[in-house]
């Protein structure tokens, strides 16, 4: 008995919702308007996992595939 794998040959962006993009540049405007400056390293740390959520976003924008309703 062989095992069949199935290999995806390309990598592929998952489209996120527009909110994901809303979430991430206001988390990123709270985190460092009130929480970088009460405490720097949870600021430095809030910062950067929003900034990578921005980013996710974008990639998420130009990169997903075009899904069509019919």
């Amino acid at each position: 008995m062989s095992k069949k794998y199935k290999y995806i040959s390309r990598w592929q962006a998952v489209p996120l919702k527009g909110s994901f993009m809303v979430t991430a540049i206001l988390g990123f405007f709270i985190s460092m308007y009130y929480v970088y400056p009460q405490n720097k390293n949870y600021g430095i740390s809030f910062l950067l996992i929003f900034l990578a959520m921005f980013v996710a976003s974008l990639v998420s924008m130009a990169k997903a595939p075009i899904q069509t309703y019919k």
